[in-house]
């Protein structure tokens, strides 16, 4: 087992400053080499210090700019133009790429794809609701109006 320090954020496995144990294959042939995290030293552990102070500082100031935006986006309805058939019912789904884009044009603010929770799959026009999650602590609820393409 090697014992080594995330400089990034790594999914099921911890956040930057995070000392965290894996085995040595995963650290040796990915983590290491992709740069997500350094070998653990008793120096090292300063380097964690710093890396936290920084992590924690920018938390708070993406908390403040999260609730911004989980405002902007329960304020207004997001509209988006898909292609549909004349029963409404639309040809393929809306993606939460579609709603992402749909969101900047908009003139909200810029949202991760991948932060994006279609509770189904949206088949049809009409209202919809979908759930975003902007930061550890804020969700925002984003209502839908999808039109029919001309």
């Amino acid at each position: 087992m090697a014992k080594i320090i995330l400089t990034q954020e790594v999914s099921g496995l911890g956040a930057a400053g995070d000392v965290v144990t894996v085995k040595n294959g995963y650290a040796r042939n990915y983590l290491l080499p992709r740069g997500f995290a350094v070998t653990w030293t008793v120096g090292g552990e300063k380097q964690v210090e710093s890396i936290r102070a920084a992590r924690a500082a920018r938390a708070k100031a993406s908390l403040e700019e999260a609730k911004a935006l989980a405002a902007a986006l329960s304020a207004k309805p997001v509209v988006i133009a898909h292609k549909a058939g004349v029963d409404g019912r639309l040809f393929g789904t809306v993606k939460a790429e579609a709603i992402a884009e749909a969101v900047e044009a908009a003139g909200i603010g810029s949202i991760d794809k991948r932060t994006i929770h279609l509770g189904s799959a949206i088949k049809r026009t009409g209202a919809h609701q979908v759930t975003v999650r902007l930061h550890d602590d804020v969700v925002a609820n984003v209502e839908l109006d999808v039109v029919a393409a001309a």
